[in-house]
């Protein structure tokens, strides 16, 4: 009987450090309570997968502090029929919330041990909806365009155009900007009719976008 006490006290745990981070969508603390952070952090650092913070995976990447996760996840506005993208497939733990949000979710990382140890969390999961694909992502993934929403989990030195094309008008497009690793805001841009509007939502830290494929 404890360990379902255990396990009760630590979702709201988790889900009170992101409502005091403001998370405050409904449907994205929901999302963000079934998917299990848990599964996607492996090693010793597994034990810290509840905490507010950002933990490392393989290749030389991090998962996101659930907070950010939140934060994108609620500033992108995804509804029940969205097509989205999201650049930087890492653990996959970002894919699979979005996944209880949207239609459909293209996710894709240019390492191919990430998209292949994801794909088989997404598998066990049984959330059917999420395509990942190894590619550059710092083109998009023009053949599957436009997207109602693109997400970005690693930062460019500016909005990059290929994204901002496979954008579909009065899309949503959610990323870190910055010039180095110690200096990087969170952005907003929503295509208009008049082009492209933008939004600072405050600063983060991610690892940066490199183009090409990663080597194995």
């Amino acid at each position: 009987m404890r360990e379902v006490t255990s396990e009760a006290e630590r979702k709201m745990r988790f889900l009170f450090a992101l409502r005091s981070k403001g998370v405050s969508d409904s449907r994205v603390l929901s999302a963000m309570e079934r998917i299990d952070r848990g599964l996607f952090v492996k090693g010793i650092f597994a034990a810290r997968a509840y905490e507010d913070m950002p933990l490392p995976i393989a290749c030389g990447q991090t998962i996101s502090q659930p907070s950010i996760v939140g934060r994108m996840t609620q500033a992108l506005d995804v509804q029940p029929r969205h097509k989205v993208l999201e650049v930087g497939t890492g653990s996959g733990y970002q894919a699979a919330v979005l996944s209880l949000l949207a239609r459909r979710v293209y996710t894709v990382d240019r390492h191919r041990r990430l998209v292949r140890e994801a794909n088989e969390l997404f598998s066990r999961l049984g959330l059917a909806n999420i395509t990942a694909i190894t590619a550059d992502g710092s083109f998009g993934l023009p053949e599957q365009a436009p997207f109602d929403r693109i997400i970005v989990t690693a930062a460019a030195e500016d909005p990059p155009g290929p994204l901002l094309a496979q954008l579909r008008p009065g899309g949503i497009m959610v990323l870190p900007v910055g010039q180095s690793d110690t200096v990087q805001t969170l952005i907003k841009a929503t295509r208009t009719e008049d082009g492209i509007e933008y939004e600072e939502l405050g600063p983060v830290r991610f690892v940066p976008l490199v183009e090409g494929l990663g080597q194995e």
